[in-house]
């Protein structure tokens, strides 16, 4: 079968290119794949962190791609379009997270619809930080599609209000596996600058205001000094307001690794936690989730979008609640008064594990897609 997919790779960096990497790998192992890429995402006054793009020192997986649509120049949506006609996919494989990203992939996704099937990959339908034209923009895009995969069941309910009549399919986010192995903590610590002998919990990712570090803050400032937090990821906006929080909160025992993440430096971070917090005001599904459970690390997490389906149900993490410093305060406490409930989350990830390879995710997109018409 001839698959193309639609989306950003490489010189791009963050996890959707990430994704895509290993879908591209996954898929390429039994049919002929080609890589569609932007040539330019957002203009670079719309993109909130320092760089949009891989640096000399990342070690993302370059996959061979034609950079061809620009989501700032309509001329390129005919080009991208007139492109993956002239190569004549039986498949072509969309990904959507925001609606920036409606009128050129819904440009191209109406233009080849009839002419193969095409499915849409979607992290959000609505989006974390709303704007009065996500709407109409996403139900533009949605009717070049097919059929739809979401990643979880929360992100597949926002797609039926928009549209009802939406073929869709639910498979998890599959594991991020190229990370490397989990190291010796103490050789982690060391190298992260940590005290020996805390109880280490993990933020990890980009930094925004949905994610809810502010309310970790303030749940971790009223924790004993048997506690330390590590902050990793790169801020998207102002850190001042952070910073005031962490001055309070005790800096010697939060430690901040404010930049991009590389990838050979991933495993430092979870090899070094006990638990990864994810305290969002609001998600669908988390990437993060995905790191934790190959590096075997339980998350505690808020009851919002589809953590609490495919964390807290699955018992690989516990689950606050309600999205408050209390709450998340309170299950960090019980998290850690019983080790029982850490052995048991490690042994719920083990057996998650083996359910969410990219053989296992390809297989059910590639089954789902025979049953389109």
């Amino acid at each position: 079968m001839k698959i193309a997919i639609l989306s950003c790779f490489y010189p791009y960096r963050g996890g959707i290119s990430q994704f895509n990497a290993c879908l591209y790998g996954e898929l390429g192992r039994r049919h002929d794949v080609k890589a569609f890429n932007f040539s330019r995402q957002y203009p670079e006054f719309l993109f909130p962190g320092k760089t949009q793009y891989v640096t000399a020192d990342d070690e993302a997986v370059k996959i061979d791609s034609e950079r061809l649509l620009d989501t700032a120049n309509p001329f390129s949506y005919v080009s991208t379009l007139k492109r993956i006609r002239e190569w004549g996919p039986d498949l072509l494989i969309i990904r959507y997270w925001m609606s920036w990203f409606a009128p050129s992939l819904g440009y191209v996704a109406r233009g080849m619809k009839g002419r193969c099937k095409v499915i849409s990959i979607l992290d959000n339908v609505v989006p974390h930080e709303p704007r009065f034209f996500d709407k109409p923009f996403t139900k533009y895009f949605l009717g070049g599609s097919n059929g739809f995969v979401t990643l979880c069941e929360a992100v597949e309910e926002d797609l039926l209000r928009l549209k009802p009549d939406a073929v869709c399919k639910v498979l998890p986010h599959p594991l991020y596996s190229h990370f490397g192995k989990k190291k010796d903590r103490t050789e982690a610590e060391e190298k992260l600058g940590l005290e020996h002998g805390k109880k280490n919990l993990l933020f990890f990712g980009l930094i925004r205001e949905y994610k809810g570090l502010d309310i970790l803050l303030e749940a971790f400032s009223e924790l004993s000094d048997e506690y330390q937090l590590i902050i990793a990821g790169e801020p998207y906006g102002s850190f001042d307001k952070y910073a005031d929080m962490i001055e309070s909160a005790g800096k010697d025992r939060i430690h901040t690794f404010l930049h991009y993440i590389k990838d050979s430096e991933v495993s430092d971070f979870f090899s070094a936690a006990d638990a990864a917090v994810l305290p969002y005001r609001s998600a669908t599904q988390s990437g993060i989730s995905s790191v934790s459970y190959h590096f075997e690390v339980p998350m505690i997490v808020t009851d919002v979008g589809g953590l609490k389906e495919t964390i807290g149900d699955r018992g690989t993490g516990i689950t606050a609640a309600e999205i408050s410093p209390e709450a998340i305060r309170k299950e960090i406490l019980r998290y850690f008064s019983d080790p029982g409930i850490k052995e048991n989350c490690i042994r719920n990830i083990q057996k998650t594990k083996k359910e969410l390879s990219w053989e296992t995710f390809c297989d059910g997109l590639l089954n789902f897609s025979r049953t389109l018409l």
